[in-house]
């Protein structure tokens, strides 16, 4: 009984900071669907011109996001060590203990260590954005030594051209909102996002069509909506922190005058992260390759439910945020225990939506695949099987791919970035890829064969982080024995 109270008094420790952080994240999914969406309205080539360079931008994008995510652990840990700090120091001026300090206001001896990891974090936002944008329009000019059409890589530079200049904004918004979840204060996050993407979708109409006197741009004019978004929510997010009085004196943006050496520790722990990304990003994309060599219907079958699992990954990523903030949060105040048991309430918590979810596949898989295939239509009948085929196996594999992300970010709260990067080079590429060639072409001869691959994947890695993580952390609490976690 007791252990069920300290399982749902963690939960709802957990879940304060996770919700707002995955319903974020499912905004963030909203924002690129519409632009998708507004493609369309344009034609066949707008959309693949307009997809190709979203791929471009997003690759680049979710990499310098990688850079900066660790700002969040390191905040958390600062104001923790600040609050452990006037705790103790209020316990010997007074003989006894006093009230402990939240976390989000750090005694004074900690501010400027958590000014210099925001300037630190927009000195690196700032350059990863300058050189994704310069990338960005390389990688656009060579698209069609790529193989692209000539027409489609054309139509695609433009908008890329577009695209560039909102990477920057992009990422100081990244590196503001990492500020604020390391500091617990994340409200204004989802409401300013749910904003873009109403401002979004508004900016595509007039940007696309010329109203409101703004100039027809047509497919760049999407480019320029988002690019416009992101300078937005940036400057939204920048003034809600300064409204706030515990954010406010914390919050410096000159990064002119950042400390290398703290620039040189972002980096070394957010490169790890970024490539982290980026291999996941590549992981998938090979698997939507191989889908298609089964011809137009398993492809289609493949983008529908792989659409579903990763709207159901962003709640993964909401815990994976959240444990992680907690964990660097814990060490910082010695307790061990607690952050052991930050895994096993992670990780209860992705069981209970992923099971849910998953039941919701089992009982009605028509209407889960309705927004992708109408049942009606004979053209999309022999996709509309295979989706509702792997739908068993994605009610399973989804339950992985939620523990290996939370796996990450446990990680990434003990400042261990470099395992993580290595577990899912192995578990991705050693494992999974070859274990899906294997099952779809050799043993399977189907995409049901390529999807049990993806899930031994998945399962490997998963199996493998949160080893190390549960090695990692009995090694710190060992190494700390004065820790007050022994008591707790």
């Amino acid at each position: 009984m007791q252990q069920l109270t300290t399982l749902a008094r963690d939960s709802r420790a957990l879940t304060a900071l996770a919700v707002p952080l995955a319903l974020t994240q499912l905004a963030q999914v909203a924002l690129t669907t519409t632009d998708t969406i507004m493609m369309g309205v344009l034609g066949t080539e707008a959309l693949a011109a307009g997809g190709l360079a979203l791929v471009i931008f997003n690759q680049l994008r979710t990499m310098g996001v990688g850079l900066v995510t660790s700002v969040g652990n390191q905040v958390a840990a600062a104001a923790a060590r600040a609050e452990r700090g006037a705790e103790e120091t209020g316990a010997k001026e007074t003989g006894a203990a006093t009230e402990p300090a939240t976390a989000s206001e750090p005694a004074t001896g900690a501010d400027h260590e958590v000014r210099g990891l925001v300037r630190a974090a927009m000195a690196v936002a700032t350059l990863a954005g300058l050189a994704g944008a310069v990338l960005m329009v390389l990688i656009g000019q060579a698209a069609t030594w790529l193989g692209q059409d000539a027409t489609v890589a054309h139509r695609a530079q433009g908008m890329l051209a577009a695209l560039a200049p909102g990477l920057v904004p992009c990422l100081w918004f990244q590196a503001v909102r990492q500020f604020t979840v390391g500091m617990r204060r994340p409200q204004a996050l989802l409401q300013i996002t749910l904003a873009s993407v109403a401002v979004n979708a508004a900016l595509n109409w007039a940007f696309i069509h010329g109203t409101w006197g703004l100039p027809r741009l047509g497919l760049t004019g999407i480019g320029v909506a988002t690019s416009s978004v992101y300078l937005l929510s940036f400057l939204a997010l920048y003034t809600s922190a300064r409204r706030d009085p515990h954010l406010a004196p914390l919050l410096s943006l000159d990064f002119w005058r950042a400390d290398p050496a703290t620039v040189r520790r972002l980096l070394g722990l957010g490169t790890p992260i970024a490539a982290t990304y980026g291999s996941e990003a590549g992981f998938f994309s090979v698997t939507a390759l191989l889908a298609g060599s089964f011809g137009p219907a398993a492809l289609a079958a493949h983008t529908a439910v792989n659409q579903l699992v990763y709207i159901v990954f962003q709640v993964a990523v909401g815990l994976s945020h959240a444990a992680s903030i907690n964990v660097s949060r814990e060490l910082a105040l010695g307790e061990h225990a607690a952050a052991r048991r930050i895994k096993n309430t992670a990780l209860a918590c992705g069981a209970v939506v992923t099971a849910l979810v998953g039941i919701v596949y089992l009982t009605v898989p028509d209407l889960v695949l309705r927004p992708y295939f109408d049942p009606d239509s004979p053209a999309d009948q022999q996709g509309l099987t295979i989706a509702t085929s792997l739908l068993v196996m994605v009610a399973v594999l989804q339950l992985f791919d939620c523990a290996q992300n939370i796996g990450v970010g446990l990680l990434r709260g003990l400042d261990d970035t470099k395992s993580g990067f290595r577990i899912t080079l192995i578990g991705y590429w050693a494992v999974g890829l070859p274990s899906a060639w294997l099952l779809a072409y050799p043993l399977g001869g189907d995409i049901r064969g390529l999807w049990f691959g993806l899930l031994i994947g998945l399962a490997t890695t998963a199996a493998l982080l949160l080893r190390r993580y549960s090695r990692s952390l009995a090694a710190k609490a060992a190494a700390a024995p004065e820790a007050v976690s022994a008591g707790a």
